[in-house]
This record gives C-alpha cells, sequence and structure tokens, in this order.
C-alpha cells in the first residue's frame, strides 16, 4: 500500500506542471520545479525498491535502503510543512513516515 502510495504522488510530481500541483501542493512555489521533480523521482524509486528487492529475492537490503529514504523524504515534508505553519497537512507525513518505519523493520527480517 505504501508503494502504491508513493508510485502515484511520486509520479504525479514528476510528469504535472507546476499549474496542476499548485492545488494539491501550496509549497511548490517555494522549491525550485526540479526540486519537486528530484523528490517525485525519490519517491517512485523508493517504491520500486519496497516491492522489487522482496519480490526477486535480489539484493534484499534494498528495501530495508528504500524504507529508510522514504521516511527521510516525510521528515523533510515534516520540516517543510512545520516551516510553513501548515500543522493540519502533517497528519499525513506522520502517518507516511510512521508506515516507512515499519516498513524498513519489516524490511529487516529479509537481510
Amino acid at each position: 500500500m505504501l508503494a502504491v502510495f508513493y508510485v502515484y504522488s511520486g509520479g504525479t510530481k514528476v510528469v504535472q506542471s507546476k499549474e496542476k500541483l499548485r492545488p494539491m501542493m501550496g509549497w511548490i512555489d517555494t522549491v525550485p520545479m526540479s526540486f519537486v521533480r528530484a523528490i517525485g523521482g525519490l519517491e517512485v524509486l523508493g517504491a520500486v525498491g519496497l516491492i522489487l528487492p522482496p519480490l526477486t529475492g535480489i539484493a534484499p537490503v534494498l528495501a530495508l535502503l528504500a524504507a529508510v529514504g522514504l521516511a527521510l523524504v516525510q521528515v523533510g515534508g515534516l520540516a517543510l510543512h512545520i516551516s510553513r505553519r501548515e500543522f493540519r497537512v502533517i497528519g499525513l507525513n506522520i502517518f507516511l513516515l510512521v508506515l516507512a518505519c515499519v516498513a524498513a523493520w519489516l524490511a529487516t527480517t529479509w537481510l
């Protein structure tokens, strides 16, 4: 479920224009669009990293690294929203951070 969320969220950041992203992301005008695209790419790569290594049995440590990376993305998101005093929207960041930490913990069982 976490991977599906990040494929959608990251994919949206990668392919949609700033104008289409603006209603969903009030912070979009405060950072360069290349940074938004990079975040989206990292989210998609993180989602792939959560799924493929456990499925294939190849380099399962990548699932752990992907989960930790996604947790760090959420820490950055929390910092951004707190700095902008957008406290009402940090619930999703906290939820995704907890899920990424659980995924990291579960990934340690595959090592």
